[in-house]
């Protein structure tokens, strides 16, 4: 197996179009275009990257971003070993090199000063200088990048510059719509469909409250989990409140008036 190899998906993640995404992401990538992908949270953007990379054949390096992060994160650096130092090569770096699809999730959360390493790679250049190296990269011919974040959720302080997000094509995702939420409740978490259709009526119901008390909606993850647990044999008024309620607020007005929305769905 070559280092490629190992960066493939060896299953099928599941993943339900809303859309023609599919066909608009391939497309994007056969130009090798850089991907944008703009949601809320728990919406199925890192599932549809890891979708389209299993689709598409290619091998995918996912980082999750954070305020920590430097650009030596991404690029690499000199380490010390019992030989004297030895240079690391950081996930952006090694997909340049090998030809993967790196994947920059919540991109925002990163400092702007390491963003800025990103960008030869995102126009005519692709390609990614080592300065502590003494070393520029050519981006492989099957690498791309893809970004992720929630404009939704992010204050302006951790909104991206227009500088570089006018380096990318870009898909706004949402929450499907009920029935098809319902289908992907059904499929993830094994419960008849209409306990799934339940499941998402109590979400609607949380996410009529965004702005009006709670900061964002209860995201399709948060359904499956409790999908999951119903599945595990928890009393489907228990499983809401522990995977769709408490979590997401603890504003005590609200958990009440989720908790009642619960009640008045399940009975």
């Amino acid at each position: 197996m070559n280092q490629a190899d190992a960066y493939k998906l060896q299953r099928e993640p599941f993943y339900q179009p809303q859309g023609n995404e599919v066909a608009l992401y391939a497309a994007a990538y056969a130009a090798r275009l850089p991907v944008m992908l703009k949601g809320p949270t728990g919406c199925g953007k890192s599932r549809f990257v890891e979708y389209m990379a299993w689709k598409l054949g290619k091998p995918l390096i996912t980082v999750a971003c954070n305020e920590d992060m430097t650009a030596a994160d991404l690029v690499g650096r000199f380490l010390l070993d019992a030989n004297g130092t030895r240079w690391q090569d950081g996930p952006l770096t090694l997909a340049a090199r090998i030809g993967a699809i790196c994947y920059l999730d919540e991109i925002v959360e990163a400092r702007q000063d390491t963003l800025v390493v990103i960008h030869p790679l995102t126009d005519h250049r692709r390609a990614l200088p080592l300065d502590k190296k003494g070393e520029q990269i050519e981006a492989h011919p099957d690498f791309q990048l893809v970004i992720s974040y929630n404009p939704g959720y992010q204050s302006l302080m951790k909104d991206l510059k227009q500088s570089t997000k006018q380096r990318f094509t870009a898909f706004q995702f949402d929450y499907p719509n009920p029935t098809l939420e319902a289908q992907i409740v059904a499929a993830e978490a094994t419960v008849d469909s209409d306990i799934a259709a339940k499941l998402v009526e109590v979400a609607q119901a949380g996410r009529r409250l965004k702005g009006h008390g709670l900061d964002e909606g209860i995201s399709t993850r948060l359904i499956v989990y409790a999908g999951t647990l119903i599945g595990r044999g928890v009393a489907p008024v228990d499983a809401c409140k522990m995977a769709m309620v408490r979590p997401i607020t603890d504003d005590a007005d609200v958990i009440d008036t989720l908790d009642h929305a619960i009640t008045a769905v399940f009975g």
